[in-house]
C-alpha cells in the first residue's frame, strides 16, 4: 500500500478551539481525522488550543511532536 500522505506541513492561522489529528494516514482529510481508523487500533491524537496562533500540522504521519511538524518529512528516505 502507498503512503499518499503529504510530504510537507500544513502552515494555518488556527483559531482556539479542540482538533482532531489523523494520526492513521487513510484520511481523506489529512491532517484532520475523519473517522477512517475504525476497526484498527490506531487512534486520532486531540489536541486544544488555548489561544488563536499559527501552527505547522503534520501531514506525513513521521513527526516525533505529532500533532505538530518537526521538519521529519526532509529527511532522506532511502
Amino acid at each position: 500500500m502507498t503512503d499518499s500522505r503529504p510530504n510537507s506541513p500544513l502552515v494555518e492561522e488556527i483559531e482556539a478551539g479542540r482538533y482532531c489529528w489523523c494520526a492513521c494516514g487513510k484520511s481523506g482529510k489529512v491532517p484532520f481525522c475523519d473517522g477512517s481508523h475504525k476497526g484498527s487500533e490506531v487512534r486520532p491524537i486531540w489536541v486544544e488550543v488555548e489561544e488563536g496562533k499559527r501552527v505547522a500540522w503534520c501531514q506525513c504521519g513521521k513527526s516525533a511532536n505529532a500533532p505538530w511538524c518537526d521538519g521529519s518529512h526532509a529527511e532522506a528516505t532511502n
